[in-house]
């Protein structure tokens, strides 16, 4: 079915329950169907030659547009915060408020900043922000065949925008949710937009007020790829889901953390920094579906 299943870096709590929702994937048709995912290392990548890719906010935070006092402050947070985000020992209700803590120091720091709006397409040029192999093959699928992409992001949307801007893929079948900059009438930036996005929030409670599952009611079938615990909750908006497959990039801390992985993703990638995976099962499950009939909503 899905050749790619068989590479090294793969691996399935249970391959029988994977081949049979992929291939209810591809029965349904791709009128119900739609990719849900996450952005930063999981659309890119996580590390190059040994050294770590940096995520939209690194982007900005290690950029020309933060003082070196801010810079700082930034990496101080992250050296804080991140262990407590990736710790398979706490809970996601111990990591809630620390998460939100995390994200709003950020935030007031990046807005001390004066960061304008005409300087974010060229930081993000200067970056060594990576997609991941596959992410152009990825996206050209989706659109070919008219299926919808939901990225749902806590990191800085106007930097992710403009990192699939600047990769020619941004299409009109992409449609993002994430933490988006509030700029002055002068172009600086003064804060982020409401709501606060951060890695164990990304469900209804930030979806509530979003009109984008409710005009895809059809679409009860999921791909869904992801990198962390709070990921698996992206799909919550959407209204009796029939299949869902969840893919996860275990990118840090593989075996400590791959216990867990494997019970709560269908299909666990370990240090892949390529899209292949998604990339083979997208081809199965578009191949004969392009002349399927549209359902309608009732």
């Amino acid at each position: 079915m899905v050749p790619e299943l068989e590479k090294a870096t793969v691996r399935m709590k249970d391959p029988e329950r994977v081949k049979n929702v992929i291939s209810a994937l591809r029965k349904g048709g791709v009128g119900k169907f739609q990719v849900i995912s996450d952005f930063d290392m999981t659309l890119t990548r996580f590390g190059f030659n040994g050294r770590r890719c940096p995520t939209s906010y690194n982007i900005i935070d290690n950029s020309r547009v933060i003082s070196e006092e801010g810079k700082k402050k930034l990496k101080d947070l992250l050296q804080h915060y991140y262990p407590i985000e990736i710790d398979p020992y706490r809970t996601m209700e111990d990591k809630l408020p620390l998460m939100i803590e995390w994200w709003t120091k950020a935030h007031d720091l990046l807005a001390q900043q004066k960061i304008k709006k005409s300087d974010i397409a060229q930081v993000v040029k200067e970056s060594d922000v990576m997609l991941r192999d596959g992410f152009n093959i990825l996206f050209d699928q989706l659109h070919q065949n008219k299926v919808p992409l939901f990225i749902f992001s806590a990191g800085v949307g106007d930097v992710l925008e403009e990192i699939i801007h600047q990769a020619g893929a941004f299409y009109p079948n992409v449609n993002v949710v994430s933490n988006y900059m509030d700029f002055d009438d002068s172009g600086v930036l003064r804060g982020f937009k409401e709501p606060l996005i951060h890695t164990y929030n990304k469900n209804n409670t930030v979806l509530k007020d979003t009109e984008y599952f409710q005009q895809l009611c059809t679409r009860t079938n999921i791909l869904l790829l992801g990198d962390s615990m709070g990921d698996l909750s992206m799909a919550d908006g959407v209204v009796d889901v029939e299949n869902i497959l969840r893919v996860g990039f275990l990118n840090d801390r593989v075996e400590e953390q791959r216990g867990k992985y494997l019970e709560a993703y269908d299909i666990v990638l370990e240090k892949d920094e390529t899209l292949d995976v998604a990339n083979g099962i997208l081809r199965f499950v578009l191949a004969e579906t392009a002349q399927a009939t549209q359902p309608t909503c009732p």
